[in-house]
Formats: structure tokens, sequence, C-alpha cells
């Protein structure tokens, strides 16, 4: 397709970790850049990790390439989805 979106299957490093010292899930699909507006769909991670343990493993990645109008508003709007972090705080309880 001309103006559909292009995809590509990949390889895909998963590292999953729920631990005192770090909570955090990374996909890291091999051998390819991901650029504003692309997408990446995971196939075959884990949906749970109990507490205390760290995984790492393969999986194939199917990433969905933006077209370049999509890529053009993702990088305009990405600044203003950006600013909206920096309204969480921290209030001291009443």
């Amino acid at each position: 397709m001309i103006f559909g979106p292009r995809t590509v299957d990949v390889t895909c490093m998963v590292d999953i970790e729920q631990t005192p010292e770090s909570l955090h899930a990374h996909a890291i699909p091999d051998g390819i850049d991901i650029r504003p507006g692309d997408r990446v769909i995971v196939h075959g991670a884990p949906t749970e990790v109990r507490f205390g343990d760290h995984v790492t493993l393969q999986c194939r990645a199917t990433v969905i390439r933006a077209g370049w109008l999509k890529r053009l508003w993702t990088r305009k709007t990405s600044l203003f989805a950006l600013s909206e972090l920096y309204e969480v705080g921290f209030q001291r309880g009443t």
C-alpha cells in the first residue's frame, strides 16, 4: 500500500523488573530505529511479573511505521504532551 502503514517484524529484547530497587518494563526492537509516531506491538511478553522478579527474554515484535503526516503531527504535539508531566506534583496531606 502506498498510503497505508508499513509494518516490519523484528525480534525484541524485553526486560521487566518488579523489585524494591526498580519497577520497569522495556521493549527494545533489534536492528531498527523507532521514530516519532511509530508503534511497537510486542508478541508473547508476559503480562505479569511477581514482586521480586526480574525477567529478560527475546520476543517477536511488529513495528508499524508512521507516515510522514503522522510523524509531523507527533513531533508538533509531543511538546504539549510532555508539558502535562510538569503538572504532576506532591502535596502535603491535611
